[in-house]
């Protein structure tokens, strides 16, 4: 059996480069520790148990959507086909909603684990490059959407007595279905990724893969898995939206791509690929969230805001990561 570690792991590390990697995986996390803290003194209601359990499910769709691209970016690959793809599974799981459960759930999740598989047999067999590919897969499954909706004038609804309502919108021990659904996904991921010689690949791939070709790693079958799983997710959280709202909105979704980017970037993930974990993308998603809660809570700046601020963090972000990416190989 080969044994591979990421770029990040090929060599002992100077205390130095163990202080710039631990900053590289938690500081989105001290960052969102910060964030919450400031609220809760800030704003009364912020740190309610509804408020945070809000938050905690406003989250969990993007959450869903951002697992599967945090695998496509340490593979060194992107997806910008995710927001689209979104959007389709949830008109396809209200469409198959009116034709029983597992119609609405099985639809969605062929259909745009579909999509990830042709994606990714493109990029990883024809070898043509990701932006281009999942630009077009983007593009696809958005004018999949309009044609399947009358080009957005015909919204499908969940029927009222459908059980597929209750997949996002009942709750367990308070806390909702969606929540649930990703923290398994999550604990499943960080298995996959720590635990799995598939994991291992996927980082070894998105480190250097002209070596993990040498070294006889499967680097095609590794990024066609890594596309397939994020179609699946994304329609996996398409879906979801769809349970929650009862109905299949087709302008959902837009713009969706750069927010799961953000997410898995502020979580530590390299957009260069070979490093990141699944617990920083879900950090990244909750501080997303927390943010656009916080400009909510007051109540004068509008939506544009959690762009510019999202934007701005962001941009620190990948500059701190290109320092300490600097500062590792040394």
């Amino acid at each position: 059996m080969t044994t591979t570690v990421s770029r990040e792991e090929s060599a002992p590390a100077s205390p130095r480069a163990r202080l710039a990697r631990l900053a590289q995986r938690q500081g989105a996390l001290v960052i969102l520790a910060a964030v919450v803290l400031a609220a809760t003194f800030s704003f009364d209601t912020f740190g309610t148990t509804g408020n945070l359990s809000n938050i905690a499910l406003q989250a969990s769709f993007l959450a869903v959507v951002a697992l599967g691209m945090t695998f496509v970016i340490m593979s060194g690959g992107i997806d910008l086909s995710v927001g689209s793809v979104f959007a389709l599974g949830g008109v396809l799981a209200a469409w198959g909603a009116g034709h029983g459960t597992w119609a609405a759930i099985l639809l969605p999740l062929g259909v745009c684990g579909l999509i990830g598989l042709v994606q990714g047999l493109v990029i990883a067999r024809g070898g043509l490059p990701a932006f281009i590919v999942t630009l077009a897969g983007l593009l696809f499954a958005r004018g999949l959407l309009l044609l399947i909706s009358d080009e957005g004038a015909t919204t499908y609804k969940v029927p009222p007595d459908s059980a597929f309502r209750e997949l996002a919108q009942g709750e367990l021990l308070g806390i909702g279905y969606p929540v649930w659904f990703v923290l398994v996904a999550f604990a499943l991921g960080g298995l996959v990724l720590h635990r799995t010689s598939y994991g291992a690949t996927v980082l070894a791939v998105g480190g250097q893969e002209d070596a993990a070709e040498l070294m006889g790693l499967p680097v095609a079958r590794t990024k066609v898995i890594a596309y397939t799983v994020s179609g699946l997710l994304a329609g996996l959280g398409g879906l979801l939206m769809a349970s929650y709202t009862s109905s299949g909105v087709t302008v959902l979704g837009v713009g969706m791509e750069l927010e799961v980017i953000s997410a898995v970037v502020l979580g530590g993930t390299l957009l260069t690929g070979g490093a990141g974990t699944v617990l920083g993308t879900l950090v990244g998603v909750l501080l997303l969230q927390v943010i656009k809660n916080v400009i909510n809570q007051v109540g004068s700046l509008n939506s544009n805001w959690q762009a510019v601020i999202s934007g701005t963090i962001l941009l620190v972000v990948v500059t701190i990561q290109r320092w300490l990416a600097t500062v590792q190989r040394r």
